[in-house]
């Protein structure tokens, strides 16, 4: 993520709906990569670091990895459903993670699961009715992509989903 932050590589990856229409489709993806500034990138990494440290024990490397790719790919594909222009960030994968790793605990029979998933509900539409928080507005100096966190969210919970039925579909006995 730090690569993605260079003046000169950051404007060739950022979210961009009007560069993406034109054919640049990598920024689907790449958006979720870049940042506003320093403090965004690190508030992000610092979230990635602990939502994986959570979730440890229901990720392996390319678990954690096919996520990462398929929730930026829902959550860049899912901006265009809001008058979304401009986009940079991971937190609306950081909320999807989230969001998967509180299904998998609910799976697992965790009782913290239903809270951890009850508790980024209650987030997302608090910021659907009030919006972001004003100081993460200052700290990375544009408005937080509430847009972003609920498609983020609802991907992790989609994902999360698909992987429970996909479980049941290969245990389940053929008759």
């Amino acid at each position: 993520m730090a690569l993605a932050q260079l003046p000169f590589i950051q404007p060739q990856l950022v979210w961009q709906s009007d560069m993406i229409k034109n054919g640049e489709l990598w920024r689907i993806i790449t958006g979720n990569l870049t940042h506003t500034n320093w403090p965004h990138m690190i508030m992000n990494s610092m979230g990635l670091a602990i939502i994986t440290f959570c979730f440890r024990h229901h990720l392996s490397p390319k678990r954690l990895f096919l996520l990462l790719l398929g929730l930026s790919a829902w959550v860049g594909c899912a901006l265009f459903a809001w008058p979304t222009t401009w986009y940079a960030g991971l937190s609306g994968v950081l909320h999807g993670l989230f969001a998967w790793g509180a299904l998998a605990d609910i799976k697992q029979h965790d009782k913290l699961g239903k809270w951890l998933l009850a508790a980024i509900v209650a987030k997302i539409l608090w910021e659907q009715f009030f919006g972001g928080a004003a100081s993460s507005a200052q700290l990375i100096g544009a408005r937080v992509a509430v847009e972003a966190h609920l498609a983020g969210a609802l991907g992790g919970i989609v994902f999360g989903g698909l992987a429970s039925m996909a479980k049941n579909k290969a245990t389940t006995p053929k008759v």
